[in-house]
């Protein structure tokens, strides 16, 4: 791992594809912001952040076990990073919300984003932006949010915490090939609402009941219906209300 610490950036996943268009960066290049102003999160929301209180950071990915049937997978790996890093923690409950928020009980404490970039040659490179909300107290006008601090009563060594999350990701590249089915079946059995009747929202904001089965290979969430169909849903298509 290479790290770069910043002290403050609009988005360490901008930043750090600007740096990989500039450079030949290597695998596992890490850029680690103590400040965030312009974070970014899933279909081009924000992730917001007090000052210095939370972990932001984005990884470099360049390796040959990134292809375009695995790119899904790579999500699941990375969620199972930051879960098993947090079960180090000995921190409880904690799940992992369709496609790849981490929740402690019902509330969100991290969150993903991963771009990918498929080049003129085929190969396929992949920026990984991880924020946890640490030792933040204050979330108004998000009420869905909370912190570590605040579901636990527990500060974090911040770099401790991302080595681990770094090492995770590691080995879970390895897995790509040689043993991905273990990836899924981990991240299924930390999957938040799964066989579990819940309500959800459609696009067109139309409720529904239905039961969470499964996150199909295609990265779309597998919902069964109050009549026993089986309904695949891509993100932003539905939402699950909690």
């Amino acid at each position: 791992m290479y790290l770069i610490k910043l002290n403050a950036i609009s988005s360490t996943n901008d930043f750090i594809k600007n740096l990989s268009a500039a450079n030949n960066l290597a695998d596992f290049t890490v850029v680690w912001a103590a400040v965030q102003t312009k974070g970014k999160g899933q279909m081009g929301s924000t992730w917001v952040t007090d000052e210095a209180k939370n972990l932001t950071f984005s990884i470099f990915l360049n390796g040959d076990y990134l292809t375009v049937d695995r790119l899904f997978s790579l999500n699941i790996l990375v969620s199972n990073a930051v879960l098993k890093a947090l079960f180090a923690l000995n921190l409880t409950n904690i799940y992992v919300k369709w496609p790849n928020d981490i929740l402690s009980y019902n509330k969100k404490i991290a969150g993903i984003l991963i771009e990918n970039s498929i080049h003129a040659n085929g190969s396929i490179s992949s920026v990984i932006g991880i924020g946890i909300n640490c030792d933040q107290t204050n979330f108004n006008g998000f009420p869905q949010a909370s912190s570590i601090l605040n579901q636990y009563g527990i500060t974090v060594n911040f770099e401790l915490l991302l080595n681990n999350i770094v090492e995770n990701i590691k080995k879970g590249t390895l897995n790509l090939k040689n043993n991905i089915e273990e990836e899924w079946q981990f991240y299924h059995s930390h999957l938040f609402k799964k066989d579990v009747i819940s309500v959800f929202e459609d696009k067109n904001g139309k409720k529904f009941n239905g039961i969470i089965k499964e996150v199909n290979r295609h990265g779309q969430l597998v919902i069964q219906l109050e009549n026993d169909d089986l309904q695949c849903f891509n993100l932003k298509d539905v939402k699950l209300m909690y």
